[in-house]
């Protein structure tokens, strides 16, 4: 029962107030456990190598996996760091036609995931493609052409689906710079060129390895764009040693180097950005320059010819495939499709959203250092691919059915041959250990805004913990919590590896149709799917556009 303090009553001091209780540390650390577990089981395989695995591994995949890995990895670094860098200086410092809706329209294609531009490039783009096919008919023969079922193909679609990361947080750092960061360059005798490379692209730096990393960790992550286009990557050889194979314990061993990779990743962003400090000048934002009529055209130009290549020609070709294909395709089948990637989605969201506002309820209660480092690790899951902790899930799943499966055999209660694979709980565990941190952001960040004397009034009018939350916190988080529910409801759309790798048999969602229809080559059959899922990630991607224009 709540004990309600009286008005007239002395405060207590805020600590005695709030003392938690033990288990509430313990409680964010089983949340944590969701994420540490499969990364623990996946890291462990190192600890057990096996010979014969490695030895195969070592002469047969690994030169190709790494060697297609690092070109991907450099290619798409340098392609969104071109991309994003530039589009944002342009849209952040000079007017031109139509600049504003630029600015928010160049985010767009971070609604379209990687794995549809894919199958859309290769179809408007291959031999027997549209373009193709028109060269032939109007100039006797297409090739010069550059193949598109390629390395750099794969690295084109997978930069113009992710540069927005760089985009976004490049714009808002040019822009957060204000006008002073401009003014100092121009008192050196610098002109707004020489400002960008020797003031203000010294001074972005750290959004810009953020922006390019978070780039690279969805690069490294990427199983359905790398599998369209028949291009080999640790993802990829992932799926293939569990499901073409049957061999879990190669899929555990390239796992755990999928793994090292990323944390190299991660430890070179942190040595980039070192223990510096930048500050930018909000006292006002720097006027936007007026181009001359020609280079402001150039300017709109390049922008209108990156978001058509990135976002407008594959969305019209999608509908027109979508239309040719949607007599024969919308039946209960397909509504199938859908309701299960709609239930999935909300019921995962719902999970997640739970989990995070539990953390962050904890770590504003606690305010101490284990709680903090639980929090941390809870949300390291979003820099680990999909397929990692397919496996990382799966193994101690199946460990624990093997083990129940024996005692109900030794009880004599039957012959059960499945309980725990092949079910619900398997994926809502692996997308809360992927998407927890996509969550957790926008619930802290809406916790912050409850001040201590917002509490220490609810507590003086006798509210308990409990009322607490009912009437204070959750009316008051409402707006971050709609946030994070619908950002990890598009996430999980979206997601394929996860969603292919443990989904029950038969639960077929969107994704996955997408992925069966492109593994034909049946690229129209793909579209109506692909469609409903560039759909479902359009408002939230124009939400965030829109906000990070309105705080800029």
């Amino acid at each position: 029962m709540d004990t309600a303090i009286p008005p007239s009553a002395p405060l207590p001091p805020l600590s005695d107030r709030w003392r938690p209780k033990l288990d509430e540390s313990l409680l964010a650390w089983l949340i944590a456990a969701i994420t540490l577990l499969p990364l623990a089981v996946v890291a462990a395989s190192l600890l057990q190598p096996q010979r014969e695995i490695w030895a195969h591994l070592g002469e047969f995949v690994l030169p190709r996996l790494l060697s297609n890995t690092a070109w991907l990895v450099a290619g798409v670094g340098g392609g969104t760091l071109l991309l994003g860098v530039s589009l944002a200086w342009l849209t952040a410092v000079y007017d031109f036609p139509g600049r504003r809706h630029f600015a928010w329209a160049l985010a767009l294609p971070l609604a379209m995931p990687a794995y549809v531009l894919a199958f859309v490039q290769i179809g408007l783009y291959d031999y027997t493609g549209p373009l193709q096919g028109w060269l032939r008919a109007s100039f006797g023969d297409s090739h010069g052409f550059p193949p598109i079922r390629s390395r750099g193909g794969v690295i084109l679609t997978l930069t113009l689906a992710l540069y927005p990361y760089v985009y976004l947080l490049a714009r808002n750092a040019f822009q957060t710079q204000g006008k002073r960061a401009l003014e100092a360059a121009a008192a050196l005798g610098l002109s707004r060129r020489q400002g960008f490379w020797r003031v203000a692209l010294p001074m972005a730096r750290p959004w810009l390895v953020g922006g390019v990393t978070l780039a690279l960790m969805e690069c490294l992550a990427d199983f359905g764009t790398v599998a369209t286009f028949n291009y080999d990557t640790f993802t990829t050889a992932i799926y293939k040693a569990w499901f073409a194979l049957f061999n879990l314990p190669a899929a555990s061993q390239l796992a755990s180097l999928l793994v090292l990779l990323v944390l190299v990743l991660v430890l070179l962003e942190q040595k980039v950005r070192g223990d510096r400090r930048y500050t930018g000048g909000r006292s006002g934002a720097a006027r936007p320059d007026r181009l001359s009529p020609w280079r402001g055209w150039l300017a709109a130009g390049y922008c209108l010819a990156v978001l058509a290549l990135a976002f407008l020609i594959p969305l019209a070709q999608l509908l027109i495939w979508a239309k040719s294909v949607a007599a024969e395709q919308l039946d209960l089948r397909y509504f199938g499709f859908v309701g299960r990637s709609l239930l999935l989605s909300g019921g995962a969201a719902l999970l997640v959203v739970g989990l995070a506002l539990i953390l962050a309820y904890v770590v504003r209660r606690r305010r101490d250092w284990p709680s903090r480092l639980a929090a941390r690790l809870a949300t390291l899951g979003y820099a680990v691919p999909g397929t990692v902790l397919a496996v990382g899930v799966f193994v101690p799943i199946s460990w624990l059915e093997n083990a129940l499966i024996d005692s109900i055999k030794i009880l004599g209660l039957g012959q059960p041959t499945q309980i725990l694979q092949g079910t619900l709980l398997v994926m809502l565990l692996a997308y809360a250990a992927r998407f927890l941190a996509v969550a957790f952001e926008p619930t802290q960040a809406a916790m912050q805004r409850i001040t201590a004397s917002q509490e220490e009034a609810a507590a003086s009018m006798g509210l308990g913990r409990r009322a607490l939350m009912r009437r204070i916190h959750l009316p008051m988080l409402r707006g971050g919590l709609l946030t994070a529910a619908l950002m990890v409801f598009v996430d999980v759309m979206k997601e394929m590896p996860i969603t292919l790798m443990t989904r029950p048999f038969g639960w077929d969602t969107l994704s996955v149709r997408v992925f069966e229809m492109t593994s034909e080559g049946q690229w129209e059959m793909a579209a109506l799917p692909s469609v409903a899922i560039v759909l479902a990630g359009l408002l939230p991607v124009i939400l965030l556009a829109r906000d990070t224009e309105k705080d800029a």
